[in-house]
């Protein structure tokens, strides 16, 4: 087995940051196994907290590789967090604007550099009231297709009940349940020959997310609703 990524001082300041966060909820890990230990891979994760990214840092660091998150440019510029997003080498997303392409294009250097690149391709977190992921933007059919790293489905659930700054909610006691699932990487093969058309690509995040939504049912013995979810913005 590989031993530990290395990450560096960055790195060991946003694990000093984000485990005890970690510690509020119960962790349960199912499948980590199933993130490669070493090589490139991309993490398709849903988004139901603003404490998400660091449960999930903590997740993909237990199992022995640092995340690199794409994340909004904004958070690139807060005090001391904004030195640990980039310092720990998380990409920022520049939605809008003439960078965007460069946002991408640096996630896609991430991945053929063999490092773990983690996305939430919700864009934000879901404002649905049960907690279940929304349409999706297409950035991250776009790297699953134009590079040939495994492309890992994985749900957390639990958070959201910690958490909820949509609606002003914090319990930090009694402590919650916070469940991490991996799933079996995702064949796109069929896919890969294929021009990337807008179709292909929506065709794509919604396989995607199919699959998270499919473990975010196990995880909460429940099943999502038959209507499709809103559209992400500007869809």
């Amino acid at each position: 087995m590989a031993d530990r990524e290395k990450g560096g001082f960055w790195v060991g300041a946003a694990a000093a940051l984000f485990y005890p966060v970690s510690w509020i909820g119960k962790r349960v890990y199912e499948s980590g196994e199933r993130i490669p230990r070493e090589g490139g891979a991309l993490l398709v994760m849903n988004h139901v907290s603003h404490m998400d990214p660091a449960v999930d840092a903590v997740f993909v660091h237990r199992n022995k590789r640092v995340p690199r998150f794409l994340g909004k440019a904004s958070l690139a510029t807060t005090p001391i967090f904004g030195k640990i997003f980039l310092g720990a080498g998380s990409i920022p997303v520049y939605r809008g604007s003439s960078s965007a392409g460069d946002s991408l294009r640096d996630a896609h250097q991430a991945l053929r550099d063999g490092k773990i690149v983690v996305i939430y391709p919700e864009g934000t977190i879901t404002r649905d009231p049960q907690g279940w992921p929304k349409r999706s933007y297409t950035g991250a059919a776009r790297l699953a297709l134009s590079n040939d790293v495994p492309v890992i489905p994985i749900a957390r659930w639990g958070t959201n009940h910690i958490l909820d700054l949509y609606n002003k909610k914090v319990r930090l006691f009694p402590r919650t349940r916070v469940t991490h699932r991996v799933g079996e990487p995702i064949d796109l093969s069929v896919y890969r020959d294929k021009d990337q058309t807008a179709a292909v690509l929506r065709e794509v995040t919604d396989l995607m997310m199919t699959r998270v939504t499919g473990l975010l049912s196990e995880i909460r013995g429940e099943e999502p609703p038959a209507k499709k979810p809103e559209p992400a913005d500007g869809e």
